[in-house]
């Protein structure tokens, strides 16, 4: 089977309402502001590293923090405390992949705005505890730092299959990759806000950049409760379902044989976050139910896509956890410059999911365009790999690799899983966006779960070298993942090629 996609629209934008527009913000900066404080903890390991080992205490020379220091000790050196960032970094993303199969499927039987708002209040909850609360308490325990960390990928994972799921409510297929890859930058937008915010207080103390970032999430909980709208049948606008070619099949190749809508006079009424359909005075119809979790992980393309968004998204993340890390520990930078310079990674990966997903839109294709990003990707990785000690040098290839490593991933995890859950085999329900989305997020997050911790055995045995090459190794197996979907989309583009000579 075929992915086949509609025609992008020139005017697409002028379907839009306001409401599309609030809607779009409000999504966008819930997750800007979860990966804020998500983003903080990678940006401040060195500080955390230092306070959890003798170091920080002995170059004070007070005894009295010596004792307090043995009362709570935690490691013995550097490099214990930076295997333990990445069993943190490994347990909260392992809680995350768990959750998000959870949660995908929660979020299309329960109102979309409850389980958001849940998740952002509920996380800057623990992330408060466990960066600014047990820092001002002096209380270091390494099976409370487990557990708090445990609690907050499952929190987390109940955010991204929400907001997904209200985009794909709001804005339907046409200009898809193009609206969803700028509003997939929501993720490296909080990157960069999160780097920005730590190293503006680092210097006050680690736990003041978890206090700041936990607060505002908090605060954008708040906000999404009372003002999200998940729906355009909230404020009676028609549902993106009814758009012409909605239901094309993003995985057939066969034309959409299906008797367009419902036959005029038919009026969609909400009941309960459900929707059924009224024929003038007819008995309505019985509600669509959510699809199951075992029917969505078989719709034609979850898996393949799944996969390989396990190994992206395990470079990703490599970069997300451990890049601060990186260039403060290898280069010798001051933390606060390494976490400034991180972020010519993200500005990367906003212009590459822009930029790829409207070229995905004018191809009506996708998988050839991620195809040919993540060979690039390959390429940009052995460059950087090589990077010099210049901050200016460094900044241009990280921006490189982030275009061809976090354009993909921005697209897979928005645009692809948005298509992916109103495919023809749904039929049109509705109640299936975020379990996919679940679902091919949740696969992702598993792969990244095993990337850190190999990512920080690997250094700590091998050393960084080796560590790009394992990235390249990734990349590549991505691109074979998906090997399939690219060949039966080229095929699909040579026929409709084929078709169109004949025509003229």
């Amino acid at each position: 089977v075929t992915p086949v996609m509609s025609s992008p629209c020139c005017g697409f934008l002028a379907q839009y309402t306001h409401h599309h527009l609030v809607a779009f913000l409000l999504t966008f900066f819930s997750y800007v502001l979860l990966h804020a404080s998500r983003k903080t903890f990678s940006n401040v390991k060195v500080s955390i590293s230092a306070q959890w080992t003798p170091s920080a205490v002995i170059t004070c020379g007070v005894e009295l923090l010596m004792n307090t220091w043995e009362e709570n000790n935690l490691f013995a050196d550097s490099d214990e405390a930076t295997l333990f960032l990445g069993v943190l970094d490994t347990i909260f993303l392992f809680s995350y992949a768990v959750g998000l199969y959870m949660s995908g499927v929660i979020g299309d039987r329960m109102n979309l705005r409850y389980v958001l708002s849940f998740g952002l209040c509920g996380s800057a909850i623990v992330e408060f505890v466990f960066g600014t609360l047990t820092e001002w308490l002096q209380f270091y325990n390494i099976y409370l730092y487990c557990g708090l960390w445990v609690l907050n990928g499952l929190l987390q994972s109940a955010v991204w299959p929400c907001v997904v799921a209200v985009m794909g409510n709001w804005f339907g297929k046409s200009g898809r990759g193009f609206v969803f890859g700028l509003w997939s930058a929501c993720a490296s937008v909080g990157n960069i806000l999160g780097a920005f915010l730590a190293s503006s207080v680092l210097k006050y103390g680690y736990e003041y950049a978890f206090l700041v970032t936990s607060v505002l999430q908090f605060a954008g909980g708040v906000v999404v409760f009372f003002g999200l709208l998940t729906s355009p049948k909230e404020v009676g606008l028609s549902p993106v379902e009814r758009d012409a070619d909605s239901h094309r099949p993003l995985m057939s190749d066969e034309e959409d044989e299906e008797e367009e809508g419902e036959e005029e006079g038919s009026e969609e009424v909400c009941d309960g976050g459900y929707y059924t359909i009224q024929q003038g005075d007819e008995e309505p119809r019985e509600t669509p139910k959510a699809i199951g979790f075992c029917q969505a992980f078989c719709l034609p393309g979850v898996l393949p896509y799944s996969l390989a968004y396990a190994c992206l998204k395990l470079v990703n993340y490599s970069f997300f956890f451990w890049l601060p890390f990186y260039l403060s520990r290898n280069f010798g930078w001051k933390e606060a410059q390494a976490d400034r310079l991180s972020v010519w990674y993200d500005v990367g990966g906003i212009i590459g999911g822009t930029i790829q997903g409207l070229i995905s839109d004018c191809m009506g294709k996708r998988a050839p365009v991620l195809a040919v990003s993540l060979l690039l990707a390959m390429g940009a990785l052995v460059g950087y790999s090589h990077s010099p000690p210049d901050q200016v040098v460094n900044a241009a290839l990280l921006a490189t690799t982030g275009f061809f490593i976090g354009g993909p991933s921005n697209m897979i995890s928005s645009a692809i899983s948005a298509d992916l859950g109103r495919q023809e085999a749904l039929r049109g329900s509705q109640e299936a966006l975020a379990t996919v989305t679940g679902i091919v997020d949740g696969t992702g997050s598993i792969g990244a779960a095993a990337g850190q911790y190999l990512v920080s055995l690997i250094e700590s045995k091998l050393g960084w070298m080796c560590v790009f090459y394992f990235f390249i190794v990734m990349t590549g197996g991505s691109i074979v993942f998906i090997l399939p979907l690219i060949v039966t989309e080229i095929r699909a583009m040579w026929r409709d090629r084929q078709a169109r000579t004949h025509q003229l």
